[in-house]
């Protein structure tokens, strides 16, 4: 038997929702007056804030957190209805008043959700280029890699609320198009299809054709585009007309009809007959309502889209909606960041029932719209959640490499290792390539874990002699391979390592991926760090020692990349051996409240592994172990008691350096070389001895003294397979003159000896820097 709600219960209902709809409009619209024109301003810049789009997001938000929503649904919320989200979370009980007047202030609300930042419940930080809009599509699949691994993530809808300017991001349809987000029926998204962006109404947001590209992507598609009235308009003689009319007209021309006088609406709506007399029956009252009865503004009818989502696939629900809707800028083309004067915010206060006195008013406890509040909240109510132990981690697998090998194959073996060394860490890592795990030397790895997928998938080259790489798709695999998309890869990755703080599972996530397209990744990758993922991004093969594949493939900036960005310490090792420790140290700090990402930076090129001259002794290895994560290691010493030069090198180049230094001495200069596997740890700890802040409260300096000491300070050349800038701090660790040699070039192909001598960086080109130094 089917429930009804009756007439009477249900128009009881929606009288509720009206009530709570308004407020959440005045407190969204009074926050960002407050922080412009109440707030005191004595530097007299602009604050900002988004009151129309704000408004129009309230009927679709109010709706959903306070009848549909549910505890283990999660929601990303578009940037600018950030005001929005806080008037919803104040009126739960989830926010205190005393915040409602620091939207943009230092330590106050942001001007954006902001999961680490926020004092209320925000569950994806969202900003720029769509990366919020996609976030819950990454959510959706690390909550079911979870549960499938280890359990207790629970289930409920990922759901985004989208501006329709978002769409034109590349990263949205990037996003929507890779195969495995065609079966995450838990994904709703919901467009603001306002059909205005910064500048101006957009000409033609091409609704229809949207629509057929989330269709063809295997979306379920739902619009919700007219309100009640002008559905019952519909019925009437000339209906037909009028819907064609509104159906057909241009988005500019339908937007001045908001601006319009009832009188200029009789004459400009009609283009038949029919429709002029449908128009002659309705008073100015009406029709001006008519004109904006839009279906994203109408309660029951955004309430019964949202009862239609069919949970088989993911869903994307296209709601009309007009920016600034019950404000004096209502539909005006640059209302965009507009704010209402005190006249019209004191008109807005009066219809709403409100005072600017009192402006932050909570409804009493005992009314109906306070108690439907008080239901929303303990129906949305989350259990705290601590995140477990990843297990015991090794430092040191104890195996000295021999012979040659690249950083880039260390990386495949130390994985291997973890999973006979510490199995229960292992268990919590989870790769994941933009299709380069062979390229990459992931092999090995995945043919031992096995690749993720929601059900067993039969491997149909299982019994293919000739095939190397088996890609035997089960729940339990530890891999995850997605398309060429970098964007996709490192907004998994966030999501992957922000499961400690969302379900207090943590696991460690680590993307691999080319070092050429790292930059292209490091937006979205830095907003995950942002909003508290925590994982390992790996770039290889990396520089100019990719030498055949040409300039396209061979990265330059990276390096000072990985040095300056938050919340991430980056490793250039230069030997096996101070990958397996740097990856370990990483992994380390994975997956709790004072972790943080890394980055590696990893070489193709065959190095020759005695060079590392690791200690045999116990404690004398974990002396150098200990410098390595630090972020630098004396590798050589010259004889006498001081240097005439040092050389400091960072990764591949290392045999170069110390080919140089061999020649230097050979010459009589006494050279030490000091192998940098840090520069972002070593500019921390010149920061800290100085004592200003570095990005690290616990951030050791004795690095500097154990690789760069004193009494041993002289004339310095720095080089590096990468931008020479990277390094040019480190002379002022002691203040001695200093030469740096990089990459400032594109590169070009070639075999690797005729590379580092076009770009200065074989060992004549060291050899002179320091005979120009003496």
């Amino acid at each position: 038997m089917t429930n009804v709600i009756p007439v009477e219960q249900d128009a009881g209902r929606l009288v509720v929702l009206e009530q709570i709809e308004q407020r959440v409009l005045w407190l969204s619209t009074a926050i960002i007056d407050h922080a412009n024109r109440v707030r005191a301003n004595p530097t007299g810049l602009k604050v900002g804030g988004h009151q129309a789009s704000c408004a129009s997001m309230t009927t679709l938000m109010t709706t959903l957190f306070f009848e549909h929503l549910r505890a283990g649904d999660r929601v990303s919320v578009k940037p600018h209805a950030s005001p929005v989200l806080h008037a919803i979370n104040y009126l739960l009980g989830d926010l205190d008043e005393s915040y409602l007047t620091t939207l943009r202030s230092f330590g106050g609300l942001q001007s954006y959700p902001s999961r680490s930042k926020d004092p209320d419940t925000v569950d994806y930080s969202t900003g720029s280029v769509g990366i919020g809009a996609t976030a819950p599509i990454w959510g959706a699949l690390s909550r079911r890699y979870v549960n499938s691994h280890l359990g207790g993530a629970g289930s409920g809808r990922q759901y985004s609320l989208v501006g329709d300017a978002e769409l034109d991001e590349g990263a949205v349809w990037e996003a929507i198009l890779d195969p495995m987000v065609g079966e995450l029926g838990e994904v709703v998204w919901i467009v603001d299809l306002n059909r205005q962006s910064l500048d101006r109404v957009v000409p033609n947001i091409g609704a229809t054709r949207l629509q057929g590209m989330f269709e063809a992507a295997g979306w379920q598609v739902l619009t919700v585009k007219y309100g009640r009235l002008l559905h019952e308009l519909f019925e009437r003689p000339g209906g037909n007309d009028l819907r064609r009319r509104i159906d057909e007209m241009a988005n500019p021309e339908y937007q001045r009809l908001l601006r319009c006088t009832p009188a200029q609406l009789r004459e400009r709506l009609p283009d038949t007959p029919v429709l002029t007399e449908l128009v002659a029956t309705l008073d100015d009252d009406t029709l001006h309502a008519a004109v904006r009865n839009l279906g994203g503004h109408d309660l029951r009818a955004v309430g019964d889209v949202l009862g239609a989502i069919d949970d088989a696939r993911p869903t994307v629900i296209f709601a009309y909606t007009v920016k600034g809707r019950g404000l004096a800028s209502e539909g005006h083309p640059q209302n965009h960041s507009s704010l209402l004067s005190a006249e019209q915010i004191a008109d807005l206060a009066q219809s709403s029932g409100m005072s600017l006195d009192a402006p932050w008013q909570r409804f009493p406890a005992d009314s109906e719209a306070g108690e439907a509040c008080a239901a929303a909240a303990e129906r949305l109510r989350r259990d705290q959640m601590s995140p477990t132990s990843v297990g015991e981690l090794p430092v040191d697998i104890g195996r000295t490499p021999s012979g040659t090998a690249t950083t880039q194959a260390a990386l495949g073996r130390a994985l291997l290792d973890l999973t006979r060394s510490s199995p229960e860490a292992a268990k919590r890592v989870v790769t994941l390539c933009p299709d380069v795990s062979s390229s990459t030397n992931l092999g090995g790895w995945v043919n031992k874990v096995g690749v993720w997928s929601p059900d067993e998938r039969r491997n149909w080259f299982e019994d293919d002699p000739e095939t190397i790489l088996h890609w035997r798709e089960k729940p339990t695999g530890q891999h995850l391979e997605l398309g060429i998309a970098e964007g996709n890869l490192v907004g998994l990755l966030g999501e992957l390592g922000a499961t400690w703080s969302r379900w207090g599972q943590p696991l460690l996530p680590i993307g691999v991926l080319y070092d050429p397209f790292v930059e292209r990744a490091l937006e979205p990758w830095s907003y995950g760090i942002y909003a508290g993922g925590q994982s390992i991004l790996v770039g290889t093969p990396s520089g100019v020692s990719l030498a055949p594949e040409g300039g396209a493939h061979q990265s330059i900036t990276t390096p000072s990349v990985g040095l300056e960005q938050p919340g991430c310490v980056t490793y250039e090792p230069a030997f096996a051996i101070d990958t397996e420790w740097t990856l370990f140290a990483s992994l380390a700090r994975l997956g709790r409240p004072d972790g943080s990402s890394a980055y590696l930076r990893l070489s193709t090129r065959p190095v020759d592994q005695t060079l590392a001259a690791v200690p045999t002794d116990a404690a004398a290895r974990e002396r150098r172990r200990r410098q390595v994560v630090a972020g630098a290691y004396p590798i050589r010493r010259s004889l006498e008691q001081a240097p005439a030069v040092t050389i400091a090198v960072m990764g591949a180049v290392l045999p170069e350096a110390i080919g140089a230094a061999e020649r230097l001495e050979s010459l009589g200069t006494a050279v030490d070389v000091v192998c940098v596997t840090s520069p972002g740890l070593l500019f921390d700890a010149v920061l800290a001895r100085s004592g200003r802040s570095a990005r690290s409260a616990h951030t050791d300096t004795w690095v500097l003294d154990t690789a760069f000491p004193a009494r041993r300070a002289a004339p310095l050349v720095t080089v590096l397979d990468g931008h020479p800038h990277t390094l040019a701090f480190l002379a002022g660790i002691n203040s001695v003159r200093a030469t740096h040699l990089g990459v400032t070039r594109f590169g070009q192909s070639g075999d690797l000896e005729s590379v580092y001598r076009h770009h200065g960086l074989d060992s004549d080109a060291i050899v002179a820097a320091a005979l120009d130094l003496l």
